[in-house]
């Protein structure tokens, strides 16, 4: 596991996963269809466990202040610092994977269990697990 520091915020606008996993899908194709770029910008997955429920939010990189505003969408805030990753090649033909990548990240004692697990999918070959380290 390599760790990674992520120097600014990155500012990030998304949907709510309303049944996850299965969901996860549909949220970030809608996501997608209603940006005109489309997929020319990185997309993040942001999961959180809350109330004993996997929290999950299909999320596109923020372009311009006000442009979550512009898509109704709600607008978070994926914080900088030192993280864990993992990076996964050909990513759409290991989805079923990526949880047993986060599961074995999250057994490391350096996991920061108080803050998101990130899925950062930075184009259709290459996506990056990312879980924040302790300070």
């Amino acid at each position: 596991m390599e760790k990674y520091t992520l120097s600014n915020d990155k500012k990030v606008f998304g949907i709510r996963v309303k049944t996850f996993p299965l969901g996860i899908g549909e949220a970030f194709g809608s996501l997608a269809e209603m940006i005109s770029e489309g997929y020319d910008r990185s997309y993040y997955g942001i999961g959180q466990m809350m109330n004993n429920e996997v929290v999950y939010i299909a999320a596109a990189e923020e372009k311009y202040e006000g442009e979550a505003e512009k898509y109704n969408c709600e607008s978070y805030t994926i914080a900088k610092g030192e993280y864990l990753i993992e990076m996964i090649r050909d990513w759409r033909q290991k989805t079923d994977s990526i949880k047993d990548v986060f599961k074995e990240m999250m057994h490391d004692t350096r996991f920061d269990n108080t803050q998101p697990c990130i899925e950062w999918y930075k184009d259709d070959d290459e996506m990056l697990c990312l879980v924040k380290s302790k300070k």
